[in-house]
């Protein structure tokens, strides 16, 4: 038997038994091999208390739903039109202004101080947690010591989580098995990952603390701050709607996941692609295609639409991040009005 076939064998054992042992709580077996190593990197490079450290893990429960979610096929591809009707709703949008109003002295002074517009910044926590109602309902220790220890294709990845965590619960002051998040250990209202945290996360209220669960304005901080460190250009445009010209030549493109720009401005107009910016003619662009609602839509990417992707590696996520900050901002000038 193949190592491939032993380790699908013992994934599927492992899903099993969220039904068989629905009721019963596993916890982590903490004289497994690959467990004893974990705890022994932690002491020896990250100076842990080896008895804490156990004790910690001890308390760490190890969820079968986990592995199942994290396995399922994934669902067919949806289309432009499909993933957008999930993210830019009517009451998606409501929301977002009232969140804006409500927070938005906090905003303007983030966006002041960092150059990140208020529009990324509510289409983002918009986008990702509805404006913090949809966090997760998994311990983030418990999800990461799962995948870490429980499913070996991504064991390597989580396991570096896990120690990332642990390290900023620490340096937090926070009690490790508190957080909340979802079942990949994306954690808070912009779901950080723990590595994402250490990075990226910022105390934008001068309190000692960097709350991305609960602070509205760590939260906005340390999002303008991913941006910023993923090269956001302050008052640079996102995307322009495009069209296809008399002197396109070849098939129309079909939608693809491109992830960074291979054109110009320049070099796109001349091969016929029609668009409105005023971004110089050797600024950085990449034509882009979605199914949408009503047929083929093409849109040009330029700089900034693309570090939204170091959010979220995702074309379609980062339109729908673009487009509801607009629609947000929209309704609020409007009302301003």
């Amino acid at each position: 038997m193949t190592r491939k076939s032993l380790l699908g064998g013992a994934i599927a054992l492992l899903i099993s038994a969220s039904h068989v042992l629905a009721s019963e709580r596993i916890t982590i077996d903490l004289d497994q091999e690959n467990v004893i190593a974990f705890i022994d990197e932690m002491v020896e490079t990250h100076e842990f208390d080896r008895v804490a450290l156990a004790g910690v893990l001890a308390e760490v429960e190890i969820k079968p739903v986990i592995i199942e979610k994290i396995s399922a096929p994934a669902e067919r591809t949806l289309t432009w039109g499909e993933y957008r009707r999930i993210f830019i709703t009517h009451e998606r949008v409501k929301a977002g202004v009232t969140f804006w109003r409500e927070n938005q002295v906090m905003l303007e002074r983030i966006a002041l101080e960092t150059g990140v517009s208020i529009e990324m910044l509510v289409g983002i926590i918009g986008v990702e947690t509805y404006f913090g109602r949809i966090t997760g309902k998994d311990r983030v220790i418990d999800a990461l010591a799962t995948l870490a220890f429980a499913y070996p294709p991504r064991a390597r990845f989580f396991r570096g989580e896990l120690m990332h965590f642990l390290i900023l619960a620490r340096e937090e002051e926070l009690d490790p098995t508190t957080p909340m998040g979802s079942y990949a250990g994306a954690m808070g209202r912009p779901q950080f990952m723990p590595s994402s945290f250490r990075a990226y996360a910022v105390d934008s209220t001068g309190d000692g603390k960097k709350d991305i669960w609960d602070n509205w304005a760590d939260v906005s901080g340390s999002i303008a701050n991913y941006f910023l460190k993923h090269g956001w250009r302050s008052d640079e445009e996102v995307a322009a709607q495009a069209t296809l010209g008399s002197r396109w030549n070849g098939a129309v493109p079909r939608p693809k996941n491109t992830l960074t720009a291979s054109d110009t401005i320049a070099s796109l107009s001349t091969k016929g692609v029609l668009f409105a910016t005023d971004l110089c003619a050797d600024s950085e662009g990449q034509l882009l295609t979605y199914e949408g609602d009503s047929g083929t839509e093409h849109w040009v990417g330029f700089h900034n639409f693309f570090v939204i992707t170091k959010y979220n590696r995702s074309v379609m996520y980062a339109l729908a991040v673009h487009q509801l900050g607009q629609q947000i901002s929209s309704e609020v000038r409007t009302d301003a009005s």
